[in-house]
């Protein structure tokens, strides 16, 4: 293996490594003294694949979204496949998904010297709607429904997050039985949706 590949494959245990310390320890409890003990790492070595980890928290983000733009490529799959990888995708990590949008969220008020990293995330998720946006039109002309994509999408977006939400609940998790159930009822709605929406609830 040459020198190059070798960095390659130790990037990507360090965020293996990495986003497992941080759901299971949280932001506070995630430091980089703990991640290079981990890994058997000098902590020095972190820092020839990111400065900081605020930039690590932006890499293990913008490596979320280039898995889901990589899961929409598969053109043999429907839309309804499609809704329901990126719908388990969330709601069979919860945690994962309601850790990071806080994260991207205080980083985007807080964090400095990363706007090239949120460009990049951004330039990700635009490949993705673009891919998105012509599959969603689709669906809804099979449908012949009278939804808009945008509305579709976003209450495709808060379904899957609201799902999200209740699940990586501490309080809620006690009340929720069959876990699988709730996912499989929660895709089974937002499949629905279009057809639930009449042309005299649409805007004039």
């Amino acid at each position: 293996m040459d020198r190059q590949a070798q960095f390659r494959a130790r990037e990507a245990l360090i965020f293996q490594v990495a986003e497992q310390l941080l759901l299971e320890n949280g932001e506070s409890g995630m430091t980089l003294d703990a991640l290079a003990a981990e890994l058997d790492l000098a902590k020095g070595t972190l820092y020839k694949h990111f400065q900081s980890k605020d930039e690590l928290y932006m890499l293990l983000i913008i490596r979320n979204e280039q898995m889901l733009l990589e899961m929409i490529h598969d053109a043999g799959k429907a839309f309804p496949e499609h809704l329901a990888f990126f719908m388990l995708h969330h709601l069979h990590h919860p945690e994962r998904t309601v850790l990071f949008h806080q994260i991207e969220e205080r980083l985007s008020i807080t964090a400095q010297g990363i706007q090239d990293l949120f460009y990049q995330l951004y330039q990700v998720r635009k490949q993705r709607l673009r891919l998105i946006i012509g599959l969603t039109e689709n669906y809804l002309a099979s449908q012949e429904s009278v939804m808009s994509v945008r509305d579709y999408l976003a209450t495709i977006w808060s379904i899957t997050h609201g799902g999200a939400a209740i699940l990586n609940s501490s309080f809620y998790q006690r009340y929720l039985g069959a876990r699988d159930t709730l996912r499989i009822a929660l895709i089974d709605q937002a499949l629905a949706v279009p057809n639930l929406i009449s042309p005299e609830h649409q805007p004039a």
